[in-house]
């Protein structure tokens, strides 16, 4: 049975930094592309930034670029999502996504939200 789990969602002052952490269990995790997505309330869900199963390859939204990174650690099982820098316009509920084939593109799962495996979600909200 497959597992997603995210964490590291927090209220944070605009400026400040959080880092999201996502375990997914019950797969080869090393096999699969993994993604980060969020949904405002009344928007629909975008993603964010998308990491390869070897970890070298990464996909950022434009309005995560250059603020927001994105990691895993295969021996873990987990991928991190480091964002510096927040804005008002991030808060959202952040989740975390399985790929649906093995070895797939990171744009591929951002830009397509093909994701197999959701997790139930983390609330990251940013004060002005």
């Amino acid at each position: 049975q497959v597992q997603v789990v995210e964490s590291g969602g927090s209220l944070v002052q605009a400026g400040g930094s959080l880092r999201l952490s996502c375990t997914a269990s019950g797969l080869p995790f090393h096999d699969y592309t993994m993604g980060w997505f969020r949904q405002a309330p009344g928007k629909e869900r975008e993603g964010v930034s998308c990491i390869n199963w070897s970890g070298d390859r990464t996909y950022y939204t434009d309005s995560a670029k250059g603020r927001f990174t994105i990691s895993r650690d295969n021996a873990k099982n987990t991928v991190y999502l480091q964002m510096n820098s927040l804005k008002p316009e991030d808060t959202a509920m952040y989740y975390c996504a399985v790929d649906r084939p093995v070895y797939g593109s990171a744009s591929g799962l951002c830009l397509q939200g093909r994701g197999n495996y959701w997790g139930p979600g983390t609330q990251v909200t940013v004060s002005s």
